[in-house]
């Protein structure tokens, strides 16, 4: 049968665009604990079901005093006012204030009644059940009122937020001990390959360990969606196909080795077989065969076999896919700008994404081949080289996008 070429390639702009056009945002909804809501996506509106606060609160610590009593107050003519109670945090008031006392009070504590201002307590002189005010203040000043966060009823979170930490608590102020979201999306990963071996298990010669399981694993975990290992398959037809028949309750199925421009690349024809293939390469180094289609409600991805490249691939193009489906906000990459530290030849024809190094200012290649995983762990992100760009010189200025 010979190597089979990969027939046509499409440009990775192309590529993105197909994949964000199937990439159809989950559906699902649950209900999740408080504790476990960071991150997750606002399924409903959340409306407020009792003012926040619900009284009027001591906005300083000080004294909860009659405003009036203190118009006149200055450095040296303080007012005098005895005091009644003192209420420390958590305390509720048991007296009310009247012209001419106060009562001695901690931030947050309910207003005791009749009081309509609080003086801090470095505006004061305490000798023991009397107080020398010596400024005034209006009436309102240092309080917070009933409802000046959130008025019942009213419409607090809406669907479609992230709950970020500060949005979890808006949900704890309210008194929900969950938070209705929308369902993470659910990926199956399946490494195929006759050359790859578990971690773990004695490796035999002419064979390497399984890496891509495991990091794509992370980059899907990492994105907030839930990711299954389903081990090693062959990379026959009968295998694959079974491989398949058993993910397809998954939202995304990702092969990885199943894709290269060998002719062990029987994923293609499988997929072909059950469902639709939308592109099969792509016009990117490292990563030009990858294979995105669809069986069922799957969207799948059969990633080039080359850790690198598997790992780059999942980067640009799983990771936004995984956004999409659960309704997270595209993520811009980190960027930096750097000058190169020495020149890089290009394979002309073919967009390159270009791992690098950065240090002080400086982007160093950290390129060795696809195969290199090593070469990964050591970069801090990449530089992408347009198609028709061939060479770039020692100092040129790079962008580059950080991991």
């Amino acid at each position: 049968m010979g190597m089979r070429p990969l027939r046509s390639l499409v440009s990775f702009e192309e590529a993105m665009r197909v994949c964000l056009e199937h990439a159809r945002p989950v559906t699902r909804t649950e209900s999740v604990p408080l504790q476990e809501a960071g991150g997750r996506v606002l399924s409903e509106d959340v409306a407020a079901a009792s003012d926040v606060p619900g009284f009027d609160r001591a906005g300083m610590d000080g004294y909860a005093v009659v405003a009036a009593d203190t118009f006149a107050a200055g450095q040296f003519r303080p007012a005098e006012l005895g005091v009644i109670e003192t209420l420390h945090a958590g305390d509720l008031p048991s007296r009310s204030v009247e012209p001419g006392t106060c009562v001695e009070v901690a931030t947050g504590v309910k207003m005791p009644p009749g009081a309509d201002g609080v003086v801090r307590v470095e505006d004061t002189e305490r000798e023991g059940a009397r107080v020398r005010v010596r400024r005034p203040i209006h009436p309102g000043q240092n309080v917070s009122r009933r409802a000046e966060d959130v008025r019942a009823g009213s419409t607090v979170l809406r669907a479609g937020e992230v709950l970020t930490p500060s949005r979890v608590g808006v949900l704890a102020a309210l008194g929900r001990v969950e938070a209705p979201v929308y369902g993470r999306a659910r990926v199956r990963i399946v490494s195929s390959g006759t050359e790859v071996v578990p971690p773990g298990e004695p490796l035999p010669d002419g064979k390497v360990y399984d890496i891509n399981s495991y990091t794509l694993l992370s980059i899907v975990r990492e994105c907030g969606a839930s990711a299954a290992l389903a081990g090693i398959v062959k990379d026959d037809r009968p295998s694959l196909r079974r491989a398949l028949e058993a993910a397809l309750d998954q939202d995304v199925v990702v092969f990885s080795a199943g894709s290269s421009v060998g002719e062990r690349d029987v994923l293609v024809d499988v997929v072909q077989e059950m469902g639709q293939v939308f592109f099969h390469g792509i016009a990117v180094k490292p990563g030009k065969p990858t294979l995105f289609g669809k069986v069922g409600g799957a969207l799948l991805f059969g990633m080039p076999g080359y850790p690198t490249s598997c790992l780059s691939n999942a980067y640009m193009m799983l990771v936004p896919v995984l956004r999409q489906l659960m309704r997270l906000p595209a993520r811009p990459g980190e960027r930096a700008e750097a000058s190169l530290s020495t020149r890089i030849v290009s394979d002309t024809g073919r967009h390159q994404f270009y791992t690098v190094r950065l240090d002080d200012g400086l982007a160093h290649p950290a390129f060795k081949e696809s195969g290199a995983i090593t070469s990964m762990s050591e970069a801090d992100g990449y530089i992408e080289i347009p198609a028709n760009v061939d060479l770039l010189e020692k100092g040129e200025r790079v962008l580059v996008r950080r991991f």
